[in-house]
């Protein structure tokens, strides 16, 4: 097993705590050092801590984790996970998933950091669990609760670009129930999303508009839940998050997009040792785009889900069993042959500890009403040495569904695809000590029936293997009063396919990456940074277009002005390094963010 967790301790804090509980490896709560999967916690102390400018900033180099970008801030990102491809990895947000239908990737650019308490990223096959997509892991997004009875919270920023961001906030608990009220805003003048010059053939950004490509973004949580005895209890949420973005584009060149989630969760525990959960909501996609003002077209995916989850404590173990409904949908200006789907998954997972051993297994059957039935399975094994070191292996299989535009887009689709297929083996060890931890995993996962363009016929077919071999390093503790905490991978993400492209790197996916977080206390002071290093590697599959390796600096400090104000300042990107994540497409240069938050002390 790999367990990552990012320090949510201050910098002087004495200890890193590893028995925060975790919900994403297994559908269930488990403390993170139970987990047997390789997992990444995030909490808010640590967002405030690290001062990312985004989400994806906030993510990047986190074991196993690579990012491209198309041009700054607010523009389209990928998430690269365990070198598995962007629509390979689920992402969802306070247990809904989201994402386009149509393209099969969620809009990260579109979360803001504010409205984030808290992430959990397991890597590895989790199709078993949750279904479709998860052939690279789960991302999952926790938006802002209570910590108190009354808690509000305001921040206040501003930065290079004509950089601008505000958030206010209220939540608390009374009696039985808790509330959360969260509003956030920002945007930049951004950067010119496109390099300067008439673009090569087979670049993506093929405009030359030499100019600032701005970004917005508005957003807005409200939850709340209630307690109604012993036995029943039950939330209710709401995420809606609106961005308009700029970008360089002869089609279009600006869009307006929503990301929008609704649900609902209702829990009966009748004894101690069974409990019964059904969730139910609906997540929305939702994009229109246009040409210098004048709308050009729209593209709309709404996701209906509903689930029934039993727990059942028995015979030293627990046991849980599902059924997940979800039903897709496409509402767009462009005519699809088929425009909605249905998918119904039962799943049954097996957790137990013997003495030292501890097993996860887990085994799903999904009927999709487009392709079929799949079945899926997982094993995790865990053998803990002593109290502080442990043994873990695992087995999965795992499945990614047919997008939309893969199967139905006009002049592009093509029906007769399949879904693809993984196969994953993993070996982990790890270490727990009072000065903090460390952990190594290494893996191997062969994707079959990939999904990619095929030249010869001008569609998409099922023309591709991959093998993807990797490696995970995670070190953190404690070291002269500095809290330090260190990530490397390794990865070799070839493609198998028989002919001319056959061992060349999988697209975007450097072959070694690495990050570095150090942060101290100084009485109200603190002072930090983070070094990321990302290697060599190609934008195409051919390996014709080579991205240059680069380092990215990005220093802060911090002022406790008393217990509830605090002063933040952070220099990202502080030596202007030249970097491309996606062929053609800039990054932001040296820039800074100043920040005032405030949130009554406990």
């Amino acid at each position: 097993m790999l367990l990552t967790v990012i320090s949510s301790a201050s910098a002087d804090d004495a200890t890193t705590d590893l028995s925060s509980v975790v919900v994403t490896a297994t559908r269930t709560a488990q403390t993170q050092d139970q987990t047997l999967s390789a997992i990444t916690v995030i909490d808010r102390a640590d967002i405030e801590r690290l001062q990312p400018a985004s989400l994806a900033d906030l993510l990047r180099g986190t074991p196993g984790m690579q990012l491209a970008n198309n041009g700054g801030p607010g523009k389209a990102t990928s998430a690269f996970l365990r070198g598995t491809e962007s629509d390979h990895v689920l992402v969802l947000v306070d247990g809904i998933k989201i994402g386009s239908a149509t393209t099969g990737t969620a809009a990260l650019q579109d979360i803001p950091v504010e409205q984030i308490e808290r992430i959990e990223i397991v890597r590895g096959p989790f199709s078993s669990l949750y279904g479709s997509e998860a052939i690279g892991g789960v991302i999952q997004i926790f938006t802002r609760r209570p910590e108190g009875s009354f808690v509000p919270a305001f921040s206040l920023g501003v930065g290079s670009y004509g950089h601008l961001s505000g958030s206010a906030g209220l939540a608390g608990t009374s009696g039985n129930g808790w509330y959360s009220l969260q509003a956030s805003h920002d945007q930049t003048d951004g950067i010119n999303a496109c390099r300067v010059g008439a673009a090569e053939v087979g670049a993506a950004c093929f405009a030359d508009q030499p100019d600032k490509d701005g970004y917005r973004n508005t957003a807005v949580t409200l939850q709340g839940g209630y307690r109604f005895d012993q036995q029943w209890d039950a939330d209710v949420r709401l995420f809606r998050s609106e961005g308009h973005n700029y970008y360089d584009g002869t089609y279009s060149d600006s869009d307006e997009s929503v990301t929008q989630v609704v649900g609902g969760r209702l829990h009966y525990r009748p004894t101690k040792d069974l409990t019964f959960t059904l969730s139910v909501g609906t997540s929305g996609d939702f994009s229109k785009d246009y040409l210098q003002g004048v709308y050009v077209d729209r593209f709309d995916t709404h996701r209906d889900i509903g689930s029934l989850q039993a727990d059942i404590a028995l015979g030293g173990g627990l046991l849980s069993s599902g059924f997940d409904w979800q039903r897709d949908q496409v509402d767009s200006s462009t005519a699809y042959a088929v425009d909605s789907r249905i998918d119904r998954g039962v799943f049954v997972q097996w957790q137990q500890t013997f003495g030292r051993q501890s097993l996860q297994a887990s085994v799903r059957r999904d009927d999709n009403s487009q392709f079929g039935g799949k079945n899926t399975g997982s094993v995790l094994w865990g053998w803990d040495f002593s109290n502080s070191l442990r043994l873990t292996a695992s087995y999965g299989t795992a499945f990614k569904a047919p997008t939309f535009n893969d199967l139905y887009y006009p002049y592009y689709g093509n029906p007769n695809l399949k879904p693809e297929t993984s196969q994953n083996i993993e070996l982990g060890l790890r270490g727990a000590y009072g000065w903090g931890y460390w952990s190594l995993n290494a893996f191997r996962n062969k994707v079959d029936d990939l999904i990619t363009y095929d030249a010869s016929t001008g569609l998409p077919g099922n023309v591709e293997d991959a093998r993807i071999r990797g490696a995970e390093g995670v070190v953190s503790g404690h070291l002269a009063g500095w809290l330090l905490t260190g990530t490397a991978t390794w990865l070799d993400p070839r493609d198998e396919t028989p002919g001319d492209q056959y061992g060349n790197l999988l697209p975007r996916r450097a072959r070694q990456t690495a990050r570095v977080d150090v942060d101290r206390g100084f009485g109200a002071f603190s002072v930090g940074g983070s070094w990321y290093v990302a290697g060599r590697r190609y934008d195409d599959l051919a390996n014709q277009h080579p991205l240059g390796g680069y380092t990215l600096t990005d220093l802060r400090v911090a002022y406790a002005l008393d217990r509830s104000w605090k002063l933040q300042l952070a220099l990202n990107n502080a030596f202007a390094k030249n970097y491309e994540t996606a062929w053609y497409y800039n990054q932001p240069g040296r820039n800074y963010m100043l920040t005032l938050r405030y949130q009554p002390a406990p």
